[in-house]
């Protein structure tokens, strides 16, 4: 009898070393699901919430845009390229801290990168071309014409955005818009500046090289451009806008970083 329940007494302490082998190994399989989320959700906070590429091209409910409000970026007080008269017009709604914005831009490729194979570069070996680039191409060659709005999209381009109307005034929207787009830019609107305007100076900095530091910290300073940024945000909805990027061609709208090969069929119609 004895014997036996020595046989018992071992059967249970092996099934119960047993046990604490599955539920050690459960255990380690819930620190790993935990981690593996925590990093997601970093991720995901650094890129903003647009970080779903389907978020970025999902169909929304049409919505009828007039050409003529579209005329009406083409004029003073706005940022634009070429006139209203030519046949082919674009216009980006945009937000200098937005993430698909800079790969829409077509200068930061390590953004592009973490997003997916989606939005890797065509020049990195992927499918997708930046629409913003070929776009400026064409409106160099005479062939279009490009206006710019500001819109909040991700929360830290005001400053940005206000730079990019000082640099239009002085001629240097494109050589301050592409040193911002870089990744080098991106974080540091997203990671330092942040609208905080004591880091004009980080931001004056960063934009040395592009435009006269002096007159781009007075432009700052002053607020001169605070009014345009509200103007912009308050045209965009009769565009069609819900959020950055947004681009027209003429009226027909691409809602989000759409390669430009998506836009081709529509932009080849006016040319």
């Amino acid at each position: 009898m004895a014997k036996k329940n020595q046989k018992i007494v071992e059967e249970i302490n092996s099934s119960s070393s047993n046990n604490k082998i599955i539920y050690f190994l459960i255990g380690l399989l819930f620190l790993f699901n935990i981690f593996t989320f925590l990093k997601v959700s970093n991720l995901e906070k650094k890129l903003g919430k647009n970080l779903n590429p389907a978020q970025q091209q999902q169909p929304q409910a049409p919505k009828e845009i007039k050409i003529d409000d579209v005329k009406k970026l083409f004029t003073k007080g706005f940022i634009h390229f070429g006139d209203a008269s030519r046949k082919l017009l674009f216009v980006e709604v945009s937000d200098p801290s937005c993430p698909f914005c800079h790969i829409a831009g077509g200068l930061n490729p390590q953004l592009a990168s973490q997003v997916g194979e989606r939005f890797k570069y065509q020049s990195e070996g992927g499918s997708y071309i930046p629409p913003l680039p070929e776009i400026k191409k064409l409106v160099d060659q005479g062939k279009a014409s490009f206006a710019f709005l500001y819109s909040n999209g991700h929360g830290n381009g005001i400053l940005a955005a206000q730079a990019l109307y000082c640099a239009y005034e002085k001629d240097k929207f494109w050589e301050v818009h592409d040193k911002l787009m870089t990744n080098e830019g991106y974080n540091l609107l997203n990671e330092q500046v942040k609208n905080d305007k004591a880091k004009i100076p980080d931001l004056v900095s960063f934009l040395a090289n592009e435009i006269d530091s002096s007159f781009l910290t007075q432009c700052l300073e002053s607020g001169k451009y605070e009014k345009a940024l509200e103007r912009d945000q308050q045209l965009s909805p009769s565009l069609g806008f819900q959020g950055t990027p947004h681009f027209l061609v003429n009226t027909q709208m691409f809602q989000g970083a759409y390669s430009f090969s998506d836009m081709k069929p529509v932009v080849d119609n006016y040319l």
